[in-house]
C-alpha cells in the first residue's frame, strides 16, 4: 500500500437521504477506481460500506463506514453515512474528520427534510458542501422533476451559490453522459460499464444549455475575486486553468456549491466524479487551523491542572503528533477497532501514544486503513490520512491520542438527547448476567445509546434515537452476544402535587413498658410553581420543637414525600413548614419525631387536594409540507399543544408540546403516516396536571402500593 502525504489525500462525508443511494454511488466510485472486482449490491449483502448484519437485513445504513479510492496519484477517503432520520448524529460525528460533505439527492425526488439537517451540520463546522443528483438513470428521475426546476429549488433551500458544473446527457439512449462546463468536454459511457467514460463531442441537443450554464458557473466563480472579475468582463471569460484554480478556492471558501450528475447503479459518470474530487475537493493540509484545549504550562511543565488555554493546530506533519478517534467499532473476530484521523504529525506502526482523555498510554500495533470490514495494513500515516487500529485498551469515540509532551483535547461530536426510552427486562437468569456487559459493548460503539435504572420505576431502560435504533439494538444483542430480552413500553414517571393550603397535626405516642416514644409536630402545606421540588422550612419559635429534633421532621417528610400519596409517585412542588409541636424530655427522639411527621404529612395531603402530574415531552416534528395537516391532527389527537409551525423548502417542522404518555409509540405512527420521510426530536419540557377524566385511570393501574407509615 502506497503512503500518502496529507496533501494527496481528500476525506469526503457522503450525506443525503435514506434511498438516495450513497451506499450505491461508493460501490460504483471503487469500482471505477478499480478497487473492487465488481461492484457491490446493497440488496445481497455484497456493497463494501453496508457489512453490519442489521444493514443488510434491513437494507439500510445505520452506522458510519469509511472505504478508501486510489485514484491519479491522490487517496480519496469515503465515509459512508446513514441518511435515515433516526441515526443522523452518525452523519454529524462523520463531518468532524473529513474536509468536504459529498450530499447526495435523490433525481426523482430532490432534496428532502433530512438532506436539509445534513446540509445544516456541514454548515456548523464549516465543510465544503459538493452536490450530486444521484439516479439520473431512472425513468421517472427527468419526469417527476426537472433538471433545472430540481436546480431552482435547492437555490431556493441553499442560495444562488447552488450552481452546476455538470449537465446530465439523456436522451432516448436514456442517462449515459455528462457535460463538464469547466472544460466544456462531454464524457460518454456504457451503461452497467466499468465507470469509465469516453471524451467526446458535446451532443447537439445540450448544446446550448451548455454554454448557457457555463457562462453563469463563470460569472458566478468571478464574482469572489476583483481580478477574475477584470479578466472575465475583459475578455467575456476565463481561461480554463484560471477557471479551474478559481472554482478550487470558491468550493474551499463556501462560495460555490457545485453540482453534478451521475448514477451509482448504472455507474454512469463515477470517474468524473472522482476526477472532481481530487481536483476541486480540500486536501487536509489546505483547512484553516484547528482549534484545542491545552493545559497551561509554565517553563515545559504543567503547574496548574485546572486551567487550559485554545490552541491553534495546523494539519500538518511538523506538528506534534495528535490524533482523533472518530468512530468505535467491535468486530466479533478482531474485537474493537478504533477509527481516527491524524490531526497532526506523522506516525508509524508500533508508535506509542498518550491517551490525553483517559490519561493512559496505548500502543497503536498494526496500523491500517479500513475498505469496509477489511483492514489494508499500512506502515505509516500522514497528518490528514484516516486510520484504524485494533484491541486498544482504554480508547473509545471522542478521545485524544497523541505526543505526551503536547497535551491537547480536540472538541468531540455534540451527541443528541435520545428520542424514546423502552424498559429492557432479560428473557432468562442468563440473560440476566450478560446483559448489561454486553449494552455496555454496543454502547462502545454508539454513543447515541444509553443504559440506565429509572430510580423511581425501578425499571432498566435502554434509550436510543427511534424504534428502530432500539430494536437493531436488541437484535444486536441476540445475534452478537447472545442475550435475549424483552422490551415493554416504560412507565411513565409521574409526579403527584397539591392544589391547596392545608394544616395537620401528628403525634407519634407509645409507651411499651420502659422509655416510651413521643414526638408531636404540625405541618403547613403549600403548593408552589412547578419545578419547585419539595423545600422543607422550620418555623419553631420558643423552644416548642427542640433544635436537635428538627432534622429528623424533615427527613420524616421527604421521606413521605417520596413514597407518594395517592399511587405512590413522588410529591412534589411542594413547601413543608414545620411551625408548632410538643415534646416530652425522656420519651423523644428524633425516630418518634419522623414517625410524627410523616402522620402530619400524609393528614395534610387529605385536605390538600392532591393531584397528579405528568411529563409534557417538547416536539419538534419534521416532514415534507403534504403532510403538515396530518401531522397536528395526530399531535393535537394526543393531548398535544402546537405551539408554531416553520416552513422552508419542502419541509415543514411542526413545533408542539405533548404529553410523554402520548409519545411512547409516536416513532411507529410518524413512520407510517409520512411514508418514512418524517423525523421528530423530543426533550423533556416540564410536568403539568392530569386531567380529571385520565386521572382515575392512571391509578386504576397503578401498581405501586403506598409505604404502611410504621414500616421501619
Amino acid at each position: 500500500m502506497k503512503t500518502y502525504m496529507g496533501s494527496d489525500v481528500r476525506n469526503v462525508a457522503v450525506v443525503g437521504q435514506a434511498h438516495s443511494g450513497k451506499t450505491t454511488l461508493i460501490s460504483a466510485l471503487l469500482h471505477a477506481a478499480k478497487m473492487t472486482p465488481a461492484r457491490g449490491r446493497v440488496e445481497d449483502g455484497s456493497a463494501v460500506t453496508a457489512y453490519d448484519e442489521e444493514e443488510v437485513a434491513r437494507r439500510t445504513t445505520m452506522c458510519n463506514a469509511v472505504a478508501f479510492a486510489e485514484w491519479s496519484g491522490v487517496k480519496i477517503n469515503l465515509v459512508d453515512t446513514p441518511g435515515f432520520h433516526m441515526f443522523l448524529h452518525e452523519a454529524r460525528a462523520a463531518m468532524l474528520p473529513v474536509e468536504a460533505a459529498l450530499v447526495v439527492v435523490n433525481a426523482q425526488i430532490g432534496a428532502e427534510a433530512v438532506t436539509d439537517r445534513v446540509w445544516n451540520y456541514a454548515a456548523e463546522v464549516g465543510l465544503p458542501r459538493v452536490l450530486v443528483v444521484n439516479q439520473v438513470d431512472h425513468a421517472k428521475a427527468d419526469s417527476r422533476l426537472g433538471r433545472r426546476r430540481m436546480i431552482e429549488l435547492m437555490q431556493e433551500r441553499w442560495g444562488r451559490q447552488v450552481v452546476p458544473v455538470q449537465l446530465p446527457i439523456v436522451d432516448e439512449l436514456g442517462f449515459h453522459g455528462v457535460v463538464d462546463l469547466v472544460t466544456m468536454n462531454a464524457f460518454l459511457y456504457k451503461p452497467d460499464g466499468d465507470g469509465h467514460g469516453e471524451v467526446g463531442k458535446i451532443p447537439a441537443t445540450v448544446m446550448a444549455d451548455a454554454k448557457e450554464a457555463h457562462e453563469a458557473l463563470v460569472e458566478l466563480v468571478a464574482e469572489g475575486k476583483d481580478e477574475l472579475m477584470e479578466e472575465f468582463f475583459r475578455d467575456g471569460t476565463i481561461p480554463e486553468a484560471h477557471l479551474v484554480t478559481a472554482l478550487h478556492e470558491a468550493i474551499r471558501e463556501d462560495r460555490i456549491f457545485p453540482v453534478l450528475y451521475a448514477s451509482g447503479l448504472k455507474n454512469v459518470g463515477t470517474d468524473h466524479l472522482l476526477d472532481f474530487l481530487k481536483v476541486y475537493a480540500p486536501a487536509p493540509t489546505e483547512r484553516e487551523p484547528l482549534a484545542a484545549r491545552a493545559m497551561m504550562q509554565g517553563n515545559g511543565v504543567l503547574h496548574d491542572v485546572g486551567q487550559e488555554e485554545i490552541v491553534m493546530r495546523r494539519v500538518e506533519d511538523g506538528e506534534p503528533l495528535a490524533l482523533y478517534v472518530y468512530k468505535t467499532m467491535t468486530d466479533p473476530f478482531t474485537g474493537k477497532i478504533s477509527f481516527f484521523k491524524v490531526v497532526g504529525g506523522s506516525m508509524k506502526t508500533d508508535t506509542v501514544v498518550q491517551n490525553f482523555t483517559r490519561h493512559e498510554p496505548e500502543r497503536l500495533a498494526h496500523l491500517c486503513i479500513m475498505q469496509g470490514r477489511k483492514a489494508v495494513e499500512v506502515q505509516e500515516l500522514h497528518a490528514g490520512d484516516l486510520g484504524a487500529v485494533a484491541k486498544l485498551r482504554v480508547t473509545l469515540t471522542g478521545d485524544t491520542l497523541g505526543d505526551k509532551a503536547h497535551e491537547i483535547f480536540l472538541e468531540p461530536a455534540v451527541m443528541p438527547e435520545p428520542a424514546m426510552t423502552y424498559a429492557i427486562e432479560p428473557r432468562s437468569r442468563a440473560d440476566e448476567d450478560k446483559l448489561a456487559p454486553a449494552l455496555h459493548k454496543l454502547m462502545e460503539d454508539d454513543p447515541m445509546l444509553r443504559f440506565f435504572r429509572d430510580p423511581q420505576t425501578s425499571e432498566f431502560l435502554v434509550a436510543g434515537a427511534g424504534q428502530l435504533h432500539i430494536e437493531s439494538t436488541v437484535s444486536k444483542l441476540k445475534r452478537r452476544y447472545h442475550t435475549d430480552v424483552i422490551l415493554r413500553a416504560p412507565k411513565v414517571p409521574y409526579r403527584e402535587t397539591i392544589r391547596a393550603r392545608a394544616e395537620a397535626q401528628g403525634k407519634h405516642k407509645k409507651q411499651t413498658g420502659g422509655h416510651g416514644q413521643f414526638g408531636d409536630c404540625r405541618l403547613r402545606i403549600e403548593p408552589l410553581p412547578r419545578g419547585s421540588g419539595v423545600v422543607f422550612a422550620n418555623d419553631i419559635f420558643g423552644g416548642a420543637i427542640p433544635r436537635q429534633y428538627v432534622p429528623a421532621v424533615e427527613k420524616g417528610v421527604h421521606e413521605c414525600a417520596a413514597r407518594g400519596f395517592l399511587a405512590g409517585f413522588p410529591v412534589v412542588d411542594i413547601k413543608v413548614t414545620v411551625f408548632d409541636g410538643s415534646f416530652h424530655e425522656v420519651d423523644s427522639s428524633e425516630m418518634s419525631f419522623k414517625m410524627a411527621a410523616r402522620l402530619a404529612f400524609r393528614k395534610c395531603m387529605e385536605q390538600a387536594r392532591p393531584a397528579l402530574l405528568e411529563p409534557v415531552m417538547r416536539v419538534d416534528v419534521e416532514a415534507p409540507d403534504e403532510f403538515a395537516g396530518a401531522l397536528i391532527g395526530d399531535l393535537t389527537g394526543r393531548r398535544g399543544r402546537v405551539l408554531g409551525m416553520e416552513s422552508g423548502g419542502a419541509g415543514t417542522m411542526v413545533r408542539a408540546e405533548v404529553p410523554m404518555a402520548e409519545m411512547l409509540s409516536y416513532s411507529t405512527t410518524l413512520t407510517s403516516m409520512t411514508q418514512g420521510r418524517g423525523s421528530f426530536r423530543m426533550e423533556m419540557g416540564h410536568y403539568d396536571l392530569v386531567p380529571p377524566m385520565l386521572t382515575e385511570k392512571i391509578l386504576a393501574s397503578a401498581k405501586q402500593p403506598v409505604h404502611d407509615l410504621d414500616e421501619e
